[in-house]
């Protein structure tokens, strides 16, 4: 299974311009035919209409209300508590999911050049310095509740490049992107521990870099996320399954798995923390399989630069930097700009 950027936005335009402009004309009906009853029978019905319209008429004040941010992990609206505030659902507003960043800087201290060697010609051209980002966006599905309040369904997209920008003799590559859709569930959970919020996801995605033959890497799964939030920082627990796909290996000819042994390094869960000191944000990301002692793990740190403009720092160490990279172990270092952060404003 294979997915393109292109398919995606189509994917996700099918889903939320028609819902969207469906709501609005129900909601303009529903004004019309309560005005039609309070108002002068003299006023025409264009009239009406604008008076539905207005910035200040009821339509635009529901509008408003139903589109005010509500935290997920909020089980008490009225609590102030940023750390939730990564997981709000906008109706119809596409906002980011995971973090967006550019690193115009990110060293390796062990690149992998071998796994290129049978599908290119400049695998030993490749720098140890290339650029590094990651846009990530998420959109609601649903605008009304499923089973409890405040829970619903979302759509999410995440990308992730690395580019060899630096090597002008190879003609600068895009030496590995990686895409990854999901479909998940999400909802406040009522359980406060230690007075703070608490909520679950479950969802379906796909991960895969978009190769043939060789190169291929790919992987669905499927998990459930429990979040814990309280004052200043934010604890998600997030194991998944694996799909399988069948035991026989990829090859130029036949596919097949391409990457049957991925859980033995990527782990069976993730852990990840963050914690909002002052201006600064401070990241960490774990992963692990305890039986064959393998994972990886992520730092990050965000600080001011200009205005809401934030410098980010990223340092990993482990398999699974990258889809290519998910069996083999490296330290990187990279250095750049965050286009989101970790917590919203």
């Amino acid at each position: 299974m294979r997915f393109t950027f292109i398919q995606i936005l189509l994917i996700l335009i099918a889903f939320i311009l028609p819902n969207q402009a469906q709501a609005f004309d129900d909601d303009v009906n529903a004004c019309l035919l309560e005005k039609i009853k309070t108002e002068n029978p003299t006023i025409t019905l264009k009239e009406l209409k604008a008076l539905c319209i207005n910035d200040e008429s009821e339509l635009v004040i529901k509008h408003n209300k139903k589109d005010k941010p509500e935290a997920l992990l909020s089980a008490n609206p009225n609590q102030n508590n940023k750390a939730v505030e990564p997981y709000v659902m906008t109706p119809y507003v596409m906002t980011p999911h995971r973090m967006n960043y550019l690193l115009p800087i990110n060293y390796s201290d062990n690149r992998n050049r071998e796994v290129y060697e049978s599908e290119s010609n400049w695998a030993s051209s490749l720098s140890d310095i290339e650029i590094k980002y990651q846009i990530s966006f998420r959109v609601p599905l649903l605008t009304e509740s499923i089973f409890t309040e405040g829970d619903g369904l979302a759509f999410a997209f995440t990308l992730q490049s690395w580019w060899q920008v630096y090597e002008r003799d190879i003609s600068r590559p895009f030496r590995e992107t990686n895409y990854r859709p999901e479909l998940f569930y999400y909802t406040p959970i009522q359980w406060q521990p230690l007075g703070g919020n608490t909520a679950l996801l479950m969802g379906f995605e796909h991960q895969s870099n978009g190769y043939a033959r060789d190169l291929s890497r790919s992987w669905n799964r499927v998990y459930a996320e429990f979040l814990f939030a309280k004052d200043n920082y934010l604890i998600s627990f997030r194991p998944w399954w694996r799909i399988p796909e069948g035991d026989k290996v990829t090859t130029p000819t036949e596919p097949g798995d391409d990457n049957p042994d991925i859980t033995d390094y990527m782990g069976h869960f993730e852990l990840s923390m963050v914690y909002e000191w002052e201006n600064y944000d401070l990241f960490f990301k774990g992963r692990r399989n305890f039986k064959e002692q393998n994972g990886g793990m992520e730092l990050g740190v965000t600080f001011p630069l200009i205005g809401r403009l934030k410098g980010y720092i990223q340092y990993t160490n482990g398999y699974g930097e990258s889809l290519i990279d998910y069996n083999h172990s490296q330290k990187t270092f990279g250095i750049g700009v965050a286009l989101t952060d970790y917590f919203t404003d």
